[in-house]
């Protein structure tokens, strides 16, 4: 991979996304060179990126017939299929950017680690349904892996340099959702919207009720478990309702590192690129005084996916595919009015309990987890609906 950061190539995966979009924000600022742009269908938001960039290789990951319009502008550059994405991924001496959602994100995540990419992840079911999958093709290929998401992106920064026997704690902040601080009767009948208001940050929707629910950081925990090789007992979440401190790491002297600065994805997504160098962004510098810091535990009776998260995350094996797949047909199921909020971990539960829990070793066996975890989590729909 180019050491210079205005040398670096740059493949970026769910480029109309939000990531994406502020990937391609960071590539301007870096100067970088973006070979590559993969989406998940042939968009016009898609052709008009691929026309800031003439020389990327453009992907659409799904092979639905695409307009005229774009048929024409886009001609042969316009790559179609799963397999294509990975394809991409696997483009040599590359920074990766993944920032595809869902599980479709598993399989090129392994495609750049195995041919030597880095690979800045910011899609989690990567880890939350793959880590096994993810850790062999990161062994065998020789790539490197770095989180993107703030969190995550908060705890390497706090580590580097630390000796790994050092680590007492990894403590991850999460914002609350709009929810924090409700009772369950409170939750009973919280409308679509009322989830989808999340306080700090602006997300797509099935990451904004995963935030309000605390599924998302159920998610975050396992992921840190695979990056950091955390034992779960040691790594805690604390609400921080400010989304200031981004995570913290807490060491065996009793020392307590913290990484902090405004929500702003950019930052992690250029540290990611850069690593181990620090490149200049544009922005107004951080401002400490009049700024007032909260901290308190969550309430994981009335948000249970939290739990589930950890249950999932110690049973390993497919267990976390599960997690994973069951909220994704939940979510899908609450913002489509047919559940009602508190009924989105109870579809899950009931996925955990089902499905039969097995290794997982390749992304075949990840997708048939998946996929089977999605028929019973819509049985489960079916039964509540």
């Amino acid at each position: 991979m180019a050491g210079a950061v205005g040398l670096t190539r740059l493949v970026v995966l769910g480029a109309t996304g939000s990531i994406g979009r502020q990937t391609l924000e960071v590539a301007q600022w870096l100067g970088l060179d973006v070979v590559g742009l993969g989406a998940r269908r042939g968009s016009a938001d898609l052709m008009q990126i691929a026309s800031q960039w003439p020389q990327a290789r453009v992907v659409a990951a799904e092979s639905d017939p695409v307009s005229d319009d774009i048929a024409s502008e886009l001609g042969a550059r316009l790559e179609r299929g799963p397999e294509a994405l990975a394809a991409l991924a696997a483009t040599s001496d590359t920074v990766v950017v993944n920032g595809v959602v869902g599980a479709a994100g598993l399989a090129p995540s392994v495609a750049a680690l195995e041919v030597g990419n880095r690979l800045a992840l910011a899609n989690k079911e990567s880890l939350v349904a793959g880590g096994p999958v993810v850790a062999d093709a990161l062994a065998r290929g020789g790539g490197e892996l770095i989180p993107v998401d703030s969190e995550h992106s908060a705890i390497w920064q706090c580590l580097v340099g630390e000796p790994v026997d050092s680590v007492r704690r990894i403590i991850l902040t999460a914002s609350g959702g709009p929810f924090r601080g409700r009772t369950r009767a409170e939750l009973a009948a919280v409308s679509i919207d009322d989830a989808l208001a999340h306080p700090t940050w602006a997300m797509g929707p099935r990451i904004t009720v995963d935030s309000a629910t605390l599924m998302n950081k159920a998610f975050e925990v396992i992921e840190a478990h695979h990056l950091f090789a955390a034992g779960y007992d040691t790594i805690d979440v604390v609400v921080h309702p400010q989304s200031i401190v981004h995570s913290m790491v807490e060491f065996c002297d009793g020392s307590v590192k913290a990484q902090l600065g405004d929500p702003d994805m950019r930052h992690p997504i250029s540290y990611a690129i850069t690593y181990p160098q620090r490149a200049p962004a544009p922005g107004e510098p951080f401002v400490a005084p009049g700024r007032t810091l909260t901290f308190e535990a969550p309430d994981r009776e009335v948000f249970p996916c939290l739990e589930l998260g950890y249950e999932a995350g110690r049973m390993g094996g497919s267990a976390p595919a599960v997690l994973n797949a069951s909220d994704e047909i939940a979510v899908a199921a609450f913002l489509a009015g047919r559940i009602p909020f508190l009924a989105i971990a109870d579809v899950v539960a009931a996925a955990l309990e089902i499905v039969e829990h097995r290794a997982v070793a390749t992304v075949a066996d990840v997708v048939d987890v998946d996929a089977e975890a999605r028929v019973v989590a819509g049985e489960a729909v079916a039964r509540i609906g």
